[in-house]
């Protein structure tokens, strides 16, 4: 596989092939300069056990970045059943691919932009100076100056201009901007009639983005915003992902002291760390660095309205946002000894509802699920016996590849996910009528919604799932994504980020609020929403793990998936999933398999029956042999 890559390259990529125990200055090197040691592998032999240290491993390297792939990263190993082990290489092109990619996108520094885009860049500053807020009356002359110094580096391949469109002759008018970029002038205050524009168009070749000044506008953080959209634009630079997620401070426990939350999403970060650089965002102070290509919120809860201000306004600058999370959620405190859930507060539910994407107040059931161990009761004479039973749990809902669309690239390429204590996700459609919108993914035909958070199931009860089967049955989605412009949800609100709770307060009085609402995004926003967040929780996949070896990891693909599309880097989603080892059964109703299983005792006895007959008329057709006597 190294070489075929060395070949492919035409000579950009050199392939070495050394063995560091020959060399003990070069395995000093990998030890201490790339952290790669021997692996140790326990041998079992007829007449002897023992142990031996091994390299296996692969260093792939560009400049001053690197990446290593060990021995964990790159076998697998399966057991079959007995004692037969099924060891193999996990997904070397997708290893090897990404590797590369992040080396070389991680390389790259803002002089290597203008050498990669190949035509000149063109800034463009929408300003109307009379009606700007007192806040924002030196921005423009910070924003010329950054722009200034970015074009003496450039060496002449960076123009910048500032445009007034409310000048009188002015080739720009308010209303071409709308019509040309949709760009809508931001209101001074609530209930002023006064409007201005403070915005930045960069334009590379026919390739368009609408940047929007935010923070505290001063010269680092607009030169922060100008760089960023720079390297969005020209290809070969590493994307930044923003993950907010819940707080992992312990919580009080009713019986005194504290507990650690049982939730954590480390293995989804180490995912997204491959092909990403991962910032966790906090959101309370009402914004998001400037530097985030997409914004990743999982199991949003407990935000005040300046952290959804803050989501809402990074939409509305034409940002990607992925939302995995529905109304439920594994409680912090699990001390019944049963599994307990319980619904979010303070998450987005309003907002998205805003965007036209209803999460529901319900959980979905479906018949066609993944099965999950818990702690069964059973009576045996005077006594209850607790023991763990692997049984179907209709909350976690299995999502096969008839149930998913092959419209999106997300979830083209995927086998199957399962999404753990799913709300239903609902499209208005009169809200997205003018948009992109697509359902991901949606349970089966049989399944149905439960709006208690009792999630212990009654065998005894409902011995087929454990739960009843209450009301309509049909397929609900569960996953949509949608691309098109936006409406704020603070359109008609006051902004959050005022200093004073007066609705009369204009911007000038807080500077972090001096840039104002943007009421409407551009056409390239885009927005997917997840209607579960525990189908990435570290003990949701390990329990998954334990029970159906890496049918886990169909989960963190399909998130990794949903981020690629959301920042337009989409050349990995075909060959990502194509390494996984979970071969998955198509799913059996109860009369399916009894037919099946009557089927295979049938078959096996009219073969028996088949072997014998054969062998009697082999037998029958037989002639004895005569016995040769002497000759008289």
């Amino acid at each position: 596989m190294l070489r075929e890559y060395a070949i492919a390259s035409g000579g950009k990529i050199k392939v070495e092939m050394v063995d560091p125990k020959d060399n003990e200055e070069l395995e000093t090197e990998a030890n201490q300069v790339y952290g790669i040691s021997p692996t140790p592998f326990r041998i079992a032999g007829r007449y002897e056990a023992s142990v031996i240290n091994s390299y296996f491993d692969i260093l792939i390297r560009y400049g001053d970045q690197y990446v290593t792939l060990n021995f964990q990263d790159l076998i697998e190993i399966n057991q079959s059943g007995g004692n037969e082990i099924d060891v193999r290489l996990r997904n070397l092109e997708y290893d090897l691919t990404r590797s590369i990619k992040k080396v070389v996108y991680g390389f790259q520094s803002l002089d290597a932009i203008f050498a990669s885009v190949g035509e000149p860049v063109r800034l463009t500053a929408f300003v109307t100076p009379k009606t700007l807020p007192d806040a924002l009356k030196e921005a423009p002359q910070r924003i010329e100056k950054v722009a200034q110094d970015i074009q003496k580096e450039s060496g002449g391949q960076f123009v910048f201009e500032i445009i007034d469109p409310d000048a009188s002759g002015s080739s720009v008018t308010r209303q071409s901007l709308l019509q040309t970029y949709g760009l809508r002038p931001i209101a001074v205050s609530l209930f002023s009639p006064d409007s201005y524009y403070l915005h930045m168009i960069l334009q590379i070749g026919s390739k368009v983005q609408l940047l929007y000044p935010s923070g505290d506008m001063s010269e680092a953080s607009l030169r922060t915003e100008i760089e960023s959209a720079l390297k969005r634009a020209a290809p070969g630079f590493l994307k930044t992902v923003g993950l907010w997620l819940p707080s992992q401070e312990p919580v009080a426990n009713p019986y005194g002291g504290t507990t650690q939350p049982i939730s954590s999403w480390q293995m989804i970060q180490q995912q997204l760390a491959q092909n990403y650089t991962v910032k966790v965002v906090d959101l309370t102070a009402g914004s998001v660095p400037a530097d985030v290509d997409v914004l990743l919120l999982i199991a949003p809860q407990g935000l005040t309205d300046k952290g959804r201000y803050a989501v809402d306004q990074y939409l509305m600058r034409g940002g990607a946002l992925v939302v995995a999370g529905g109304n439920y959620q594994l409680s912090p405190l699990q001390l019944s000894g049963s599994l307990t859930i319980e619904a979010v507060q303070d998450g987005l539910k309003d907002v998205l509802d805003s965007y036209g994407v209803k999460v529901g107040d319900a959980l979905v059931m479906d018949p066609r699920n993944e099965p999950f161990p818990v702690q069964v009761q059973r009576q045996v004479g005077a006594m209850n016996v607790v023991e763990i039973q692997q049984v179907n749990y209709p909350f976690f809902v299995d999502v096969r590849q008839d149930s998913m669309t092959t419209a999106n690239p997300i979830v083209s390429n995927l086998s199957a996910v399962t999404l753990q204590w799913a709300s239903p996700v609902e499209l208005d459609p009169d809200k997205n009528k003018d948009r992109q919108a697509v359902v991901l993914l949606q349970s089966s035909a049989q399944s149905w919604l439960r709006t208690t958070t009792d999630a212990q199931p009654d065998l005894q009860t409902y011995p087929q799932y454990g739960f009843p089967v209450e009301g309509e049955q049909k397929a609900r989605p569960l996953a949509v994504s949608i691309r098109g412009s936006f409406d704020s949800y603070f359109k008609d609100r006051p902004s959050p980020l005022q200093a004073s709770p007066s609705l009369t307060e204009t911007a000038s009085a807080a500077p972090e609020s001096a840039v104002g609402t943007i009421e409407a995004s551009p056409d390239s926003a885009r927005l997917v929403v997840i209607g579960s967040a525990e189908f990435v929780d570290d003990i949701v996949m390990q329990i998954s793990q334990s029970l159906s070896q890496d049918r886990y990891l169909l989960n963190m693909q399909f998130l990794q998936n949903a981020v690629d599309w959301s920042v337009e880097d989409e050349d990995l989603l075909s060959i990502r999933s194509r390494g996984t080892y979970a071969r998955l059964l198509k799913p059996l109703g109860k009369d399916e398999q009894t037919f099946w299983e009557g089927l295979n005792y049938a078959v096996a006895l009219i073969a028996v029956v088949a072997i014998g007959v054969v062998w009697n008329i082999r037998q029958r057709s037989e002639k004895p042999m005569l016995e040769v006597g002497s000759r008289e």
